[in-house]
């Protein structure tokens, strides 16, 4: 079992930062590729990207170029970082790691970019 808890949410005007963490307990040594995904109102679930073991990276097109995913394995803590922040990425963002094709998710931390 692994449990992933996010935090560094909160309320931000458009064009700011922010950075997002999720820190990883329990059985963290099977995790290979952690991600962030995000829930718009209204909206499905979004993939944001993700992070495998060898620190390459993949991001959705509309936050290529604007946020940032690192991961440090000894911490076992992942992080989001997000600049030039835009009304619509405003969302919950939820942390989730693979463990041997088993999925794990985060409880979810609100986002608010106001314009």
């Amino acid at each position: 079992q692994v449990q992933l808890l996010e935090s560094g949410g909160g309320l931000v005007q458009a064009g700011d930062s922010l950075r997002l963490s999720c820190s990883a307990s329990g059985e963290t040594g099977c995790i290979s590729s952690m991600g962030w995904y995000r829930r718009a109102p209204g909206k499905d679930h979004e993939w944001v990207g993700f992070i495998i073991d060898s620190g390459t990276t993949r991001y959705a097109g509309s936050v290529k170029g604007r946020f940032t995913i690192s991961r440090d394995n000894v911490r076992n803590t992942m992080w989001l970082q997000m600049d030039s922040l835009k009304p619509e990425d405003t969302a919950v963002y939820y942390c989730n790691a693979d463990c041997h094709s088993a999925q794990y998710w985060g409880q979810g931390i609100q986002v608010t970019v106001s314009s």
